[in-house]
């Protein structure tokens, strides 16, 4: 299960923005982070359900984990630290609205804030690794080479996912978990009637806070956390009625999938039907051990069809007669959507 942090300035809104996410009710304040875990909504788990009269649905799961506020200049707690730490990805709230609204500079000081911290825990494991360099440990030499470039980087003023790094580098920054390095979402909190207006400007402020990709939103934070009470069809009228389409889950789960390079595959049968997430660019055996250990170590083949083969032609049975179920082996690259029965041996 993937984690975003939501973070920002005080008084941005972050954790109304927590609550339209997730209808939590949290209450901001209190030093302590609100976590909660929601299903991402998959109509094809439900589709898939009803053609094989599954017993459940399961969807995917993402978590959200909504920190204290980072003001400028205070640096950030070993509380709030650990727990930006352990995300996957972040949202970055920024108040859109009011006459004092200033979001350009509230992100310029959410941005300072984490690569002040990253400053801080780089150049401390520089020193370390350094020191251990010098003893003829080649594989310290490197690594105090890489976040000494790092340090260089983030004291020129840029993030560090900003630059572009090699897989081995990559690998030795896991073990810091460089807050600047994660994928940020900037998130735009507007008053309920300029969401639509402000989605430019979002845009724009993402690009700036990230250059190699950087997503934006424009989310009326209060309206969508108010709605969430409603039933769904009530909720997106009213929400349609101030100009927004899509509502704040579906956007930063699309949002966060696209940043983390994720795609989902189904399993389905009478037991259950269920969406798996993984990464792009994943195997077969590998999916397979998304649902199980098990799975993956005795893979054999996986029995592939597409969603919408799948729902097309009515069954499993009538895709394998119409030839639109395929064997594949272990070097097949998992698309979306499709669905997958694993043979294995163990």
């Amino acid at each position: 299960m993937k984690q975003v942090g939501i973070t920002g300035a005080p008084y941005s809104g972050k954790t109304t923005f927590f609550n339209a996410l997730t209808h939590a009710g949290a209450s901001s304040g209190g030093g302590r982070a609100n976590v909660a875990v929601v299903p991402v909504p998959d109509e094809r788990v439900d589709r898939l359900a009803d053609l094989h009269e599954s017993r459940k649905s399961v969807y995917a799961q993402l978590k959200f984990v909504d920190v204290a506020g980072l003001a400028r200049g205070t640096g950030l707690s070993a509380q709030i630290l650990g727990a930006l730490r352990e995300v996957d990805a972040l949202a970055i709230v920024a108040r859109a609205y009011g006459e004092d609204a200033d979001p350009q500079a509230e992100l310029a000081d959410v941005a300072l804030e984490l690569a002040l911290a990253d400053l801080q825990a780089l150049g401390g494991a520089a020193e370390r690794a350094t020191k251990k360099g010098r003893s003829g440990d080649k594989a310290a030499r490197a690594e105090a080479d890489l976040l000494h470039r790092a340090a260089q980087v983030l004291e020129a003023g840029r993030p560090l996912r900003a630059e572009s790094w090699e897989a081995a580098e990559l690998a030795l920054f896991r073990n810091y978990a460089p807050l600047t390095l994660k994928p940020s979402l900037v998130v735009l909190n507007t008053d309920d009637e300029s969401a639509r207006q402000q989605a430019g400007l979002a845009a724009e402020l993402a690009v700036a806070f990230n250059p190699q990709g950087g997503e934006g939103l424009a989310v009326p934070a209060r309206l969508e956390a108010e709605v969430g009470g409603m039933a769904p069809g009530d909720a997106a009228e009213l929400l349609a009625e101030f100009g927004v389409t899509v509502g704040a889950l579906p956007a930063v789960i699309a949002a966060a999938y696209r940043m983390l390079g994720l795609l989902t595959f189904l399993t389905t049968g009478e037991d259950e039907s269920r969406a798996w997430e993984i990464r792009r660019g994943a195997t077969a055996p590998e999916a397979a051990g998304a649902i199980h250990s098990d799975l993956q170590r005795g893979f054999i083949r996986a029995e592939v069809v597409s969603y919408h083969d799948l729902i097309g032609v009515g069954s499993w049975e009538a895709a394998k007669a119409a030839g639109r179920l395929r064997v594949e082996g272990k070097d097949y690259l998992v698309a979306e959507g499709d669905v997958m029965n694993i043979r294995f041996a163990v």
